[in-house]
């Protein structure tokens, strides 16, 4: 929209309408150079004058509608987050070719931000298998985009080699029984590689646990009560440890013990009296006396007869 202000002093410009004041257009000219582009030739001028005038107002008209728009540009993309495009708004030529290189660095600008965007909500979804293209339209990545994917995907990269090596222990160790299993990631660094380490201690610390126990209980079954289970152990698996050793010691104490009666009783003839108990329930009045016995107290002595 053209603004009809003329520079200060346009008034003192000659009085035929037909003639071009140098020093309003001087004005008019310094304050487009300052990038003040409210500045306008006067209106009222007629003939060749007025056309020259026309054309230069339209000229700071076309940089002002230029410089609105990269403005709004630089709003809504820069800060609102919002990929837009300039309108040309009947501009042709130079300013048509600005407007152009304007959307053109938009996308360029937009579209690896929106592959990277792609790419780590795939990666929050739990996808890595997802990487990002390093070429667009046929053309390749240069530069910081270059380098911008080739960082997200080696970050990937990793991520994946993480996971993958993580549920390779957990599935051997956890699942199969195979003991002894360390995941080998290549190429990490800090805290890819604390995990790392830590999915191995923690892998390391259950094979040496189950080695143990496996070590006492197979020592147990095979007639062996010397062993115990010596693991530095913690928690719930330390339960298991001392429930494991007391059945030990018991079991050791009984075999100590079943052996001792068995050397004394079978090999060195040592013998326990025990006393027969008694029947209470009259068995013995029941019984028939011995030959020549002489009956006790109260009894009834048996004739044949």
């Amino acid at each position: 929209m053209a603004i009809n202000t003329p520079v200060r002093g346009s008034s003192k410009r000659p009085q035929n309408g037909d003639a071009i004041d140098p020093k309003v257009t001087l004005q008019v000219l310094a304050a487009v150079r300052r990038g003040d582009f409210s500045a306008r030739m006067p209106a009222d001028l007629r003939g060749s004058a007025g056309k020259v005038a026309v054309a230069l107002n339209e000229i700071i008209e076309s940089n002002q509608r230029l410089e609105r728009e990269i403005r709004r540009l630089s709003k809504q993309v820069g800060k609102e987050g919002r990929v837009k495009r300039a309108e040309h708004d009947n501009a042709g030529g130079g300013w048509a070719s600005t407007l152009d290189a304007v959307n053109d660095l938009v996308e360029d600008l937009a579209r690896p931000n929106t592959e990277i965007a792609r790419v780590i909500s795939a990666v929050a979804n739990g996808d890595l298998s997802q990487t990002m293209a390093l070429q667009i339209d046929g053309r390749p990545l240069q530069g910081q985009f270059l380098d911008t994917a080739k960082t997200v995907n080696t970050m990937v990269e990793q991520l994946n080699g993480f996971a993958n090596e993580v549920t390779r222990v957990a599935r051997e160790v956890g699942t199969e029984g195979k003991l002894g299993g360390q995941a080998e990631v290549k190429g990490v660094g800090g805290v890819w590689k604390d995990l790392t380490d830590n999915v191995n201690l923690m892998a390391g610390n259950l094979t040496s646990q189950v080695r143990n126990i496996a070590e006492v209980t197979t020592a147990v079954a095979n007639g062996d009560l010397s062993k115990k289970i010596t693991v530095d152990v913690r928690g719930e698996i330390l339960e298991l440890k001392n429930t494991v050793n007391t059945m030990v010691e018991q079991l050791n104490g009984f075999a100590n013990e079943v052996t001792r009666v068995a050397r004394e009783v079978g090999t060195e003839g040592k013998r326990r009296r025990q006393r027969r108990p008694i029947p209470n329930d009259g068995a013995a009045d029941r019984r028939p006396a011995a030959a020549g016995a002489v009956p006790r107290h109260g009894e009834n002595r048996q004739h044949d007869g």
